[in-house]
């Protein structure tokens, strides 16, 4: 028998009060990453919305500006690679801000990151140059990393989202491809960062469209610090606003202090690790991060 109008919006109702349920009976205080690892850079709307946030000059929060970048590969050619043509692996590429740049002094850059709309920005833009630059789309915890590089980046606090056990394989694997006398260049967030952004308040906001979702929606964000193991996780619930469909994400991240990522370096197989100074100075979120350079 075929429902009435009333009863199907009735049914309609119904399904967008369990969608919006899950938010009332969501567990009070989640566990690190047992409600997402990341927040879904693969997804390609996501992907895409975020590559809009990379590219802009207006904020730091997703990429840095151009003059930090710029400033970052010079310290990276002239330091790093002393200023002669190397193979550079870029962990976490992102649009391949820093990879292009390099490939452009004569380096041969290979990057890997999760978001499709990134790695599709970095390979276009490489290709409409030239450059030496291979991208790949790939979890870096499966991924193969390119043998035989002289240098190895890890920027921008990727390191402090991935599990500790999986954040040594990857920088064990790293060690393993980098040629004798290789360095990485590893730019995790400091502690003190992390800790804070697992004590934010909670936030609820209204959007027309944004990072979350193209459609109207609602934001809700919360925050949460486990002492025991260091790890803030963050939880946000998109509920749309026509359908009353609530998405949920949530992003966990590790905090290491200089000593226990140094300690770890060596424990991995490199030689020396060391900070380098004044890494971020002039920046937006200055004293956020904390750069190391280890040498295989």
């Amino acid at each position: 028998m075929e429902r009435s109008p009333i009863s199907n919006q009735q049914s309609e109702i119904n399904n967008q009060m369990s969608n919006l349920l899950s938010i009332i009976q969501r567990d009070p205080v989640p566990q690190p990453w047992a409600e997402g690892d990341k927040i879904p850079w693969n997804e390609p709307g996501f992907s895409r919305r975020m590559l809009r946030e990379h590219l802009t000059q207006d904020h730091d929060a997703a990429s840095r500006r151009t003059g930090t970048i710029e400033r970052h590969v010079d310290f990276i050619h002239t330091t790093l690679l002393n200023g002669r043509p190397g193979r550079v692996l870029d962990l976490g590429c992102g649009p391949g801000l820093y990879s292009n740049r390099l490939a452009r002094l004569g380096h041969t850059c290979f990057g890997i990151d999760f978001s499709p709309a990134s790695i599709a920005y970095a390979r276009e833009t490489a290709a409409a140059e030239g450059l030496a630059c291979t991208y790949r789309e790939a979890d870096l915890r499966t991924a193969e990393f390119e043998p035989e590089v002289d240098t190895a980046l890890f920027l921008f606090g990727e390191c402090n989202v991935f599990r500790p056990a999986d954040l040594r394989d990857i920088l064990a694997r790293a060690a393993q491809v980098l040629k004798p006398g290789g360095r990485l260049l590893l730019e995790p967030s400091t502690p003190e960062a992390i800790t804070r952004i697992g004590h934010q308040p909670a936030t609820w906001s209204a959007h027309n469209e944004g990072l979350f979702s193209d459609r109207p929606h609602l934001l809700l964000h919360e925050a949460f610090w486990d002492e025991a193991q260091r790890v803030s996780t963050d939880r946000y619930f998109v509920v749309d606003a026509e359908t009353g469909v609530v998405t949920r994400h949530a992003a966990s991240q590790c905090a290491h202090t200089p000593s226990e990522l140094i300690e770890l370096l060596h424990a991995v197989g490199f030689a020396l690790a060391e900070p380098v100074p004044a890494w971020d100075a002039g920046q937006s979120f200055s004293g956020d991060f904390l750069a190391l350079v280890a040498s295989r």
